[in-house]
């Protein structure tokens, strides 16, 4: 009898090790798209005790697409999948602590999956390649581009070293901004991930400037977040805020509604344990979630004036890029400056044309400042990137 008792006390033990979430924690709903970024270090933590939480934490939030950071382990991953009924995953690799997708298929509709940045020449400021998630949802059309940025650093933007954290992350981030208006300028784009840095550092140390300055097209929906207390961060260790979710500006008006949402989920104070046991079997990354009544009136804001359309593609290159711009501004010029403000090239534009080419030739490595001119006034600037 008394080993009876001690075996019942031992299983006790072993069911109170497993996950037990608050059935107050809550986020999705029926009327709204949900998307949330997570990093879930090194998936699973804890073994099946991780898996076991997972499930309970993502079925008791119920939102519709999960992005995910730091996947360790393929078969802990499409165990964790299986055992969600109203879910279906996607994983395209585990290279440096793979990036996922888990999504409800009854409520979005998948176009593609691939990554981006993949060849050699990227993994300095891409130690993992970005993964695209291609969607419909309400028959509305949907790119969310999934990131882990590299970790650590000073603080401070060490522009002219490669090697440096801040560094790298700039150029990631300036590589999306490119990938972005070259490719989805009309389209809804989430850009989102552990991107590992700070939204309010100071402007020549802030990595994500170039969006932050870019605000008539970008929107960090997080960012009061970031500016705020502490308590509502995604990092406590540090503590900091490292997980961010960006808007392109055709999810403005959606993100203003009074029932769209912003959030640092704080899953430990819907455990026994608090943080200690978030924290040792889970994760020690809050996730964040973005919740959007989008109310079928996407991509139908109309402008009294036209933007000023000027791309180029590829950004970087070696040896050639073509510029594209439209002709309403009535552009004459295209002037290409280094970062010291010196004039290196200059293109004159015909009129009614609508792209020029540049050869780089005569460009070694670096960044410049291509402006394009109408009658002598800058109606648009690109930043460029030449990599040889």
């Amino acid at each position: 009898m008394k080993h009876l008792i001690i075996l019942l006390f031992l299983l006790s033990g072993c069911f109170s090790m497993t996950a037990q979430v608050s059935s107050d924690l809550t986020f999705g709903t029926e009327q709204t798209l949900e998307i949330m970024t997570w990093n879930i270090e090194h998936f699973p933590k804890n073994g099946q005790t991780t898996v076991e939480y997972v499930i309970d934490i993502i079925e008791a939030l119920d939102v519709d697409i999960l992005a995910i950071q730091e996947i360790d382990d393929i078969s802990s991953f499409e165990q964790m999948v299986d055992a969600l009924s109203d879910y279906n995953g996607y994983l395209e690799s585990v290279w440096f602590a793979g990036l996922a997708y888990i999504y409800k298929p009854d409520v979005i509709q998948i176009n593609s999956f691939y990554e981006i940045y993949t060849s050699s020449e990227y993994w300095n400021y891409f130690p993992r390649s970005p993964m695209v998630m291609d969607l419909n949802y309400m028959d509305e059309r949907f790119v969310i581009i999934n990131n882990h940025f590299k970790c650590c650093g000073d603080g401070v933007l060490d522009i002219n070293n490669d090697n440096d954290e801040e560094t790298r992350r700039y150029y990631a981030s300036y590589l999306l901004k490119e990938y972005v208006d070259s490719n989805f300028f009309d389209d809804n784009v989430f850009i989102l991930g552990d991107l590992n840095d700070d939204l309010v550092d100071v402007a020549g140390n802030n990595v994500f400037q170039m969006f932050l300055d870019d605000d008539d097209n970008y929107l960090f929906v997080d960012f009061e977040i970031a500016s705020g207390n502490s308590s509502d961060w995604s990092y406590p260790t540090w503590p900091s805020h490292l997980d961010h979710i960006l808007i392109t500006n055709e999810l403005f008006d959606e993100f203003e509604n009074i029932d769209s949402d912003i959030k640092t989920i704080k899953v430990d104070e819907y455990l026994a344990g608090g943080w200690s046991e978030y924290d040792e079997n889970v994760s020690d990354h809050r996730p964040v979630a973005l919740k959007l009544l989008t109310e079928g009136n996407l991509n139908v804001t109309e402008f009294e004036n036209p933007k000023t359309v000027f791309l180029n593609y590829p950004n970087p290159f070696s040896s050639e890029t073509i510029f594209s711009f439209n002709t309403t501004t009535n552009p004459t010029e295209v002037k290409i400056y280094n970062l010291n403000g010196q004039q290196v090239l200059s293109m004159n534009i015909r009129e009614g044309q609508t792209s020029i080419n540049l050869n780089a030739k005569e460009l070694s490595n670096g960044i410049y400042i291509a402006n394009l001119l109408s009658n002598k006034n800058i109606v648009a600037s690109r930043k460029l990137v030449v990599i040889k």
